[in-house]
């Protein structure tokens, strides 16, 4: 079996760091798309201060989330040819685990808020703690723990 240098490591690790946004970066734009028209629906005027205030949190998170997953195709794109692969893939490493840090409180501010206007107050915060919940353990409590060990 082939042992890939440090070249050809660091190549397989920016495809697949590459791939990985691929996954990611098609539903911050949805949500984000999403986020930008509701204000101009016929029943934004209808929602309560609250959830006027989460909404406006869920989309910062959703352009940050946005910024900061899109950040390392631009990053590659201006230091392509200065020899720094290993410091884009560090770079680019912290910056796509903050934007899916960004997106999961995104996506749970979109389900609190969209819970919030059908249901009320009290499920939504259930079911976003739920929401948050699943995020944070499958997203990065799983990671973590098998990590750790």
């Amino acid at each position: 079996m082939h042992e890939e240098d440090e070249k050809e490591r660091h190549n397989r690790q920016l495809i697949e760091l590459l791939s990985e946004l691929r996954v990611a970066l098609p539903g911050v734009q949805v949500l984000f798309a999403f986020l930008l028209i509701v204000p101009f629906s016929q029943r934004f005027s209808a929602v309560t201060p609250l959830q006027r205030y989460a909404y406006f949190a869920t989309l910062l998170c959703t352009a940050v989330s946005a910024i900061l997953l899109i950040a390392p195709s631009s990053y590659h794109r201006l230091l392509w040819r200065q020899h720094a692969k290993e410091e884009l893939l560090v770079t680019s490493n912290r910056l796509t685990i903050a934007g899916l840090a960004f997106l999961a409180l995104a996506m749970t501010g979109a389900v609190f808020l969209i819970t919030d206007f059908l249901f009320g107050g009290a499920l939504a915060v259930v079911v976003a703690i739920g929401i948050g919940g699943a995020f944070a353990w499958f997203w990065y409590g799983q990671p973590l723990l098998r990590l750790r060990d």
